[in-house]
C-alpha cells in the first residue's frame, strides 16, 4: 500500500488546504429544542473558530408551520408584507406573508391566521375557519407574484379549506340553496360546490403546498380521527368532523369530476390539504422539495465542500424523503458529501440513510440521558458534537 501522496495527488491537497472551504447549513429544527436558525448559528460558529476563512451558506429548514415565512426569508432575502384578515373565529387580525425571489414569490403560512395558539382556550374545530389564509392567498397574488408557496400545520381547523375557498370567491350551498361559509362543524351541511366565481387573479398564479403527511381525507387515518384530538374534539366530535369530511369529498368529487379523498396528504391540516388541491389547483409537495427548489440548491452546492443537515430524529420517517433525506438524495446527484447531526437515530435506518446519499450521522447526545433531561442541553450537545466534526474534518485537510 503506497501511503505517501506523489505528484498530481499531493499538490491538489495542497491547492485544496490553500482555498477557502464552503460549507452550507440546512437543518431542520429538532422540535421542542432549538430552531433550525439556532441549529445554524451553532454550525456556523464552530465552523468559523476552525475555518475563520471559510464560506458558510445558512438555509434555516421551514416545514410549513409556524416561523416558515422567517425561514425563507433568511434563506433566500425578501420583505414580510402585512395585511388585516380574519382569525380562526373571523374576527379581524393583523397577519404576514413572505415576499422573496425579487416579489415573484409569496410564502404563506397557515398557521399564522387559522394557528392552534391563536385560538387559545376556545379550542373547537366545529367553529373555526380558514378564511383568513384564502385572503393572504389573495392578497399574495394581487402583489403580482408568480408563485405562491402555502405551507401547512399547526392549524386549529377541519373545514377542509372551505374557508379559503370562500375567501377567493367559491360559494358553497346547503340542501335549500342557501349560501353559506362551511366550518368543521358544517362541512357536513354542502349540497353543492360553485367554483366559477372564483378570483381570475389565481389564474396566472402557480400555487405550491408544503405538506409533510399522507393522511387522506377522511377514515381511521384521516384529518378528523388522527389530528381532531389535539384540536379539542372529543370522541363524539372527531366522527361529526369525519362524517363532513366525507360529505366534502363526495361533493368535490361532484364538482370536479375528481375523487380526491385517498390522496397522500388530502388529510393535513384539518383536510386542507384537499382544499388546496380543490379550490386552488395547487400540487402539494414534501416540504423539504419546496426549500431545496425554492432556495436552488443544485446550483448553491456545486462549489461546496461540505452539507452539514440533520433533525431531531432520523427514523423511518426520515426515510420517507424528509429533510435528511431529500437533501442526500438531491446532494448524490453531485457527490456531495453530506454530514447529519441528529438528536437521535434508529440503528435500524442508520445503514438505509447511507445508501440513500448521507455520508455519516452524529447524534449529539453523549450520555445515557432520558429526553427530559438532554433537551435542556440541546444547544450545549449540539455545540460539542459539531466541534468535534470540524476538528475532524480540519485534521483530514491536514491542519492540526
Amino acid at each position: 500500500m503506497n501511503y505517501h501522496c506523489k505528484g498530481m495527488n499531493c499538490h491538489r491537497k495542497r491547492i485544496k488546504r490553500d482555498m477557502a472551504l464552503k460549507f452550507i447549513l440546512i437543518p431542520d429544527s429538532f422540535k421542542g429544542t432549538l430552531s433550525s436558525s439556532q441549529i445554524c448559528g451553532v454550525m456556523d460558529e464552530k465552523i468559523k473558530k476552525h475555518f475563520p476563512d471559510s464560506r458558510t451558506v445558512s438555509i434555516p429548514v421551514a416545514d410549513g408551520g409556524e416561523g416558515s415565512v422567517d425561514a425563507f426569508i433568511t434563506a433566500v432575502g425578501g420583505d414580510k408584507e402585512y395585511v388585516t384578515v380574519k382569525n380562526p373565529y373571523f374576527e379581524d387580525m393583523q397577519s404576514y406573508f413572505g415576499l422573496i425571489d425579487g416579489g415573484q414569490t409569496a410564502v404563506i403560512e397557515m398557521a399564522s391566521c387559522a394557528g392552534l395558539p391563536l385560538v387559545e382556550d376556545r379550542k373547537d374545530p366545529r367553529l373555526t375557519t380558514t378564511y383568513g389564509v384564502g385572503q393572504l392567498i389573495l392578497a399574495a397574488a394581487g402583489k403580482g407574484v408568480k408563485k405562491i408557496i402555502v405551507g401547512l400545520g399547526g392549524s386549529s381547523t377541519n373545514d377542509g379549506g372551505c374557508g379559503a375557498a370562500a375567501a377567493v370567491g367559491i360559494k358553497f350551498y346547503d340542501r335549500d340553496g342557501r349560501e353559506f361559509i362551511p366550518t368543521g362543524g358544517t362541512t357536513v351541511d354542502i349540497d353543492r360546490i360553485d367554483l366559477s366565481g372564483r378570483n381570475s387573479l389565481l389564474e396566472q398564479v402557480e400555487i405550491v403546498t408544503m405538506c409533510d403527511i399522507d393522511n387522506p381525507m377522511y377514515g381511521p387515518t384521516g384529518a378528523s380521527c388522527i389530528f381532531g384530538p389535539q384540536k379539542g374534539a372529543d370522541e363524539a366530535m372527531v366522527l361529526q368532523l369525519d362524517e363532513g369530511i366525507r360529505n366534502l369529498s363526495r361533493v368535490i368529487a361532484q364538482a370536479t369530476g375528481t375523487d380526491i379523498s385517498q390522496v397522500p396528504g388530502t388529510g393535513a391540516a384539518g383536510a386542507m390539504g384537499a382544499g388546496m388541491i380543490a379550490f386552488f389547483g395547487s400540487r402539494l409537495q414534501m416540504g423539504i422539495q419546496t426549500v431545496l427548489d425554492t432556495v436552488r440548491f443544485g446550483e448553491i452546492i456545486g462549489d461546496a465542500d461540505y452539507i452539514l443537515t440533520g433533525e431531531g430524529k432520523l427514523d423511518s420517517q426520515s426515510l420517507r424523503g424528509k429533510v435528511v433525506i431529500g437533501i442526500a438524495e438531491r446532494a448524490k446527484q453531485q457527490a456531495k458529501s453530506v454530514i447529519a447531526v441528529v438528536g437521535g437515530a434508529d440503528d435500524d435506518e442508520i445503514g438505509k440513510a447511507y445508501d440513500m446519499g448521507v455520508t455519516a450521522v452524529f447524534p449529539i447526545n453523549r450520555l445515557p440521558q432520558d429526553f427530559s433531561v438532554s433537551r435542556h442541553l440541546s444547544q450545549e450537545n449540539l455545540a460539542y458534537t459539531v466541534d468535534n466534526i470540524i476538528r475532524l474534518i480540519k485534521a483530514g485537510q491536514g491542519e492540526h
